[in-house]
């Protein structure tokens, strides 16, 4: 599924109803309250969408065809394309993921292997989240349909003790990636996150600088809430880049800017469906044309 077929929810929910209105509309204070209350309702957030509010009205707007195409050039302006990962240039590299229960982490991470697999990497996946049986059987299913070996151990294990051996693993066998699934934890839960410094340190003893990236998965669809639980793990484990999930079925896209503009953190995915092939690289250009195009 592609940026406009994905984002037709969020398209038809907020942004179009900001093009019908200034199409139909002359430009004042009522404007521009309308404006401002179906962007903090798509989850831009209150900072990002009073900054935004503030630069259209800088500009002296009389016309709704230039109000039109000078939001689309605010809202492209606090966007910007994802720096490359930096997974690559070393003989293995390690990429922790980590986010909150539900948020889509472990399909992400299966979606992820069968990107890089595809483009020539040798990955491997480490089964950190030890918690759940179902995490761990997810994450080898994900590992046999994507022809990715995983390293993993019983439910209840300890998890950084998984990421030690994984990371040996990977080393003797020659994979350039290794993907660490965590266990979902609330960012509120200082034990859980302080478990993931734990994990992170174990890498490090085996790879030099590890984890390489450490990439924070949100649920699209959970908006502002997901933007406070982005704080936390910025603040406590060191985030490095965002996987947005779950766009597909949210109204409220708008989150993507908030990411961006509040926590200043690169979205290098988006999902954009359940199938295999619907973790896309995120495009910042094609993401806020297909927010107000029809076609």
């Amino acid at each position: 599924m592609g940026f406009f077929k994905g984002l037709s929810k969020t398209r038809s929910s907020f942004f179009g109803r900001i093009s019908n209105m200034i199409g139909n509309t002359e430009i004042d204070e009522d404007t521009w309250e309308d404006i401002e209350a179906i962007l903090i309702q798509a989850d831009l957030g209150v900072e990002t969408t009073l900054s935004t509010i503030e630069k259209l009205k800088a500009r002296g707007i009389t016309k709704a065809d230039e109000l039109q195409a000078a939001l689309r050039e605010e809202l492209q302006a606090l966007l910007s394309f994802p720096p490359t990962p930096d997974i690559s240039g070393r003989e293995l590299s390690i990429v922790l993921i980590v986010g909150v229960n539900g948020s889509g982490k472990t399909t992400s991470i299966g979606k992820l292997a069968h990107r890089l697999n595809i483009s020539g990497r040798k990955v491997m996946l480490a089964a950190g989240d030890t918690f759940r049986a179902a995490a761990i059987d997810q994450l080898k299913l994900w590992g046999e349909r994507t022809n990715v070996p995983v390293i993993a151990n019983k439910p209840g294990s300890d998890p950084a003790a998984i990421v030690y051996d994984a990371t040996e693993a990977a080393r003797a066998r020659k994979h350039d990636v290794l993907l660490i699934d965590t266990a979902g934890r609330l960012h509120t839960n200082y034990n859980l996150m302080e478990e993931l410094h734990k994990i992170s340190q174990v890498s490090g003893k085996v790879v030099p600088e590890a984890p390489h990236e450490v990439w924070l998965v949100l649920d699209g669809t959970t908006g502002q809430n997901a933007l406070q639980q982005a704080k936390k793990f910025k603040e406590m484990i060191g985030v490095t880049g965002v996987i947005i999930t779950k766009l597909d079925s949210s109204a409220k896209g708008g989150m993507v800017f908030a990411v961006f503009n509040e926590l200043e953190l690169p979205v290098h995915y988006v999902g954009l469906g359940e199938g295999i092939n619907d973790l896309i690289l995120f495009n910042p250009e094609i993401f806020v044309k297909s927010l107000f195009d029809e076609n």
